[in-house]
């Protein structure tokens, strides 16, 4: 058997091939060699102190040097204190814009009597924000919804960033420029694993939507199914979780094509399991609904792991 390494202690290297450097990324230089990209961020006023702390490490160790756009996003108007802090912070434009209400609103379909019910199963057991409503609305959007905003209309690749997140490395290359020239989808840095006793029914669930469209799945010789499924590492989980290992990307740091959340097999998926009702009846977060349907439904070759080390509180 090989000895596993801990790929935190290794030594923090650039991927191989052509990385575009920072020259002629000056903000106001509209020939730039930037493309369709943004930073993004779904963030609320009161977290606006979190959201600075986090500006301030990224455009310091990355984006003061390529200027890429950032995208704020929040379910009411952002305050002209938000506005102003924020900005300041970069040389780059920032878009601050409003989630449409179709977007956020819990869904018709999904019964109030029960959601209440389950939250308060999901608190007995301790169950991070499994109670809050806003928190299973957050993970809905960050899940199907956030790509279909009309601002991001035009845009393709995005670098998720939350509030409170420290990032400790220079990073001297275009990462989104990276992403295309080696037809990469998917971009994390860490992988974790979830508790089971919040998505006791997704992988059941996604069983029953792969057995109707198998065309989705990818052959195991080329994705990732067989993470998904492992049962060695943490075999409770895997009971738990009625077959699925829980392991997943941590979404709260992705760079990501979103042109295969548009897709027809992602767009069919999300759909699927909005109508079974998890993201209300249980606490099924953006993380492994993303990671499962990369997971299947993408080359695992396509998936990239950027050795950038950050940190937040999970």
């Amino acid at each position: 058997m090989t000895k596993e390494t801990d790929p935190n202690r290794e030594e923090t290297h650039e991927p191989e091939g052509k990385l575009w450097r920072a020259d002629d990324y000056a903000a106001d230089n509209p020939n730039s060699p930037r493309i369709n990209a943004t930073i993004l961020s779904l963030v609320r006023n009161e977290e606006l102190d979190g959201m600075l702390q986090s500006m301030r490490d990224l455009e310091k160790t990355w984006n003061s040097k390529f200027n890429y756009p950032w995208t704020f996003f929040n379910d009411v108007p952002f305050t002209e204190e938000f506005k102003k802090r924020t900005s300041a912070e970069t040389k780059a434009k920032c878009h601050y814009h409003i989630i449409p209400k179709e977007h956020w609103a819990v869904p018709a379909w999904i019964n109030n009597d029960l959601f209440e019910e389950s939250a308060a199963i999901l608190k007995e057991q301790d169950i991070q924000y499994g109670n809050m409503v806003s928190y299973h609305q957050m993970c809905r959007w960050n899940s199907g919804m956030f790509y279909k905003h009309p601002a991001l209309q035009h845009t393709r690749y995005y670098w998720r960033v939350e509030p409170k997140v420290h990032f400790f490395c220079s990073v001297d290359y275009d990462v989104f420029r990276y992403m295309l020239d080696n037809d990469k989808t998917y971009g994390f840095t860490i992988n974790l694993y979830d508790a089971p006793q919040s998505i006791p029914t997704l992988w059941p669930e996604t069983l029953k939507f792969i057995e109707a469209h198998p065309e989705y799945v990818k052959g195991d010789d080329v994705s990732a199914r067989k993470w998904l499924e492992d049962k060695d590492r943490r075999p409770g989980h895997n009971k738990k979780a009625n077959g699925y290992s829980t392991c997943h990307f941590w979404s709260n740091f992705e760079i990501a094509d979103m042109e295969f959340w548009r897709s027809r097999a992602y767009e069919d998926y999300f759909n699927h399991l909005d109508r079974a009702g998890g993201f209300f009846y249980e606490r099924w977060g953006d993380a492994p609904v993303h990671s499962i349907a990369l997971g299947l439904f993408e080359d695992a070759s396509k998936i990239h792991w950027y050795v950038l080390p950050s940190a937040s509180k999970p």
